[in-house]
């Protein structure tokens, strides 16, 4: 398992583990970039595709202007090739909105990311030895929490992402509390502060700390103090609906424990079994605007960002740090980028930036089961 798919970490419960391969066109470029034609960075969205994903989407900014890239299609029927302005999925990449949320928060003074959860959520966290009132806020965005990961429970995987469950639940509704409710049923994963475990349980919580704290859903929140102002005219906090929005591809999984079966379409979903830990759908352009505002501090304070910026070591993944929402990478040639990653049914998405936010890259696989986009990002950072 790659660094980028194990910090990607999104909601798919099922891992599979290869493809068949994809005969597919090649990638795309338009706008491209003066004295730079990322011919690295094709090649590798070329290569996801015949690794099996069906399409991949992308754009990149820098110095030199916006560049988009596409290589295979966006619907396996028609045949009709991926657009570099999809919308998509984004999965856990709406972890990165929720922490900064928390976060302007916190230099609001509206709250204390020292908190314990119980403050703000009394009696929720509570079961099987999991106690609100020994986890903080800061353990939340970090992932040191010890919370179960509700997407780990076996009745929830085979409800939602087996083939049988998933199209007899795809449009179920999920609320918050019942999610939490799944994760509390089980035994911490170790005491608060103790260890790093990554649980998607953690941002639900936060989304609901948010509503406390605000009076408003996170979801709200998210569009008042991010989307609008940065103007993000692809992003949205979807809740129930099921639809993805135009223009968009088709999403593609497996459904299954292999990737050596069919293939399916689950493009509509529910994405309430998502919840504040990855509900959101974005595009590229705006992913990267994001993510190049945060990292320019138009979004935060310094105080907050630099906290943000704190990383805890995630394990066994090498050159990788976990912060509040923000993931730390250093690539094979040593620059390093901070993002998130998200996955989500039919959908593998990255977005990462220099910590100047002058680089940045967002790309989607419009699959859930192959490609390596560890290859994609080094081919973009790390390639003349």
């Amino acid at each position: 398992m790659t660094a980028s798919r194990t910090l990607r970490l999104g909601l798919t419960g099922v891992a599979v583990l290869a493809a068949a391969s994809l005969t597919a066109p090649a990638a795309l470029a338009s706008s491209p970039a003066p004295g730079r034609d990322h011919g690295a960075t094709r090649k590798a969205m070329d290569a996801a595709v015949q690794d099996g994903v069906p399409g991949v989407a992308g754009q990149a900014k820098d110095r030199n202007g916006t560049w988009k890239g596409t290589s295979g299609v966006g619907d396996l029927r028609t045949k009709q090739p991926r657009s570099a302005h999809d919308r998509y999925r984004v999965g856990s990449i709406t972890k990165t909105f929720v922490s900064t949320v928390l976060l302007q928060l916190e230099a609001e003074g509206r709250l204390s990311l020292d908190d314990k959860v119980d403050r703000w959520l009394p009696g929720v966290v509570l079961g099987n030895g999991h106690d609100g009132r020994k986890i903080t806020l800061r353990q939340l965005l970090n992932h040191t929490s010890g919370v179960y990961n509700y997407t780990a429970d076996e009745d929830f995987g085979r409800t939602y992402f087996l083939k049988d469950g998933f199209f007899e639940h795809r449009f179920d509704r999920l609320t918050p509390k019942q999610l939490v409710k799944i994760a509390t049923a089980h035994k911490p994963d170790f005491a608060p502060g103790t260890s790093w475990n990554y649980s998607n349980t953690n941002y639900v919580l936060a989304g609901m700390v948010i509503e406390k704290v605000t009076g408003h859903a996170y979801g709200d929140e998210v569009r008042k103090r991010i989307i609008e102002p940065l103007g993000l005219h692809a992003t949205r906090v979807p809740g129930s609906d099921p639809k993805l929005g135009r223009p968009s591809s088709r999403a593609y999984g497996k459904l299954a424990e292999e990737a050596t079966g069919p293939t399916y379409d689950v493009t509509e979903l529910n994405p309430s079994l998502a919840s504040a830990a990855g509900e959101m759908v974005s595009d590229s352009g705006d992913l990267n605007r994001f993510y190049s505002a945060l990292l320019k501090g138009r979004l935060l304070p310094k105080k907050q960002l630099t906290e943000m910026k704190t990383t805890v070591e995630v394990g066994e993944i090498p050159n990788a740090g976990y912060g509040l929402g923000l993931i730390e990478r250093r690539l094979s040639c040593g620059v390093v980028v901070w993002g998130h990653g998200g996955g989500i049914h039919g959908s593998n998405s990255e977005a990462v930036t220099t910590a100047d936010g002058r680089h940045s890259l967002a790309f989607n696989f419009n699959g859930d089961w192959s490609g390596d986009s560890d290859a994609v990002i080094e081919a973009e950072f790390c390639s003349e």
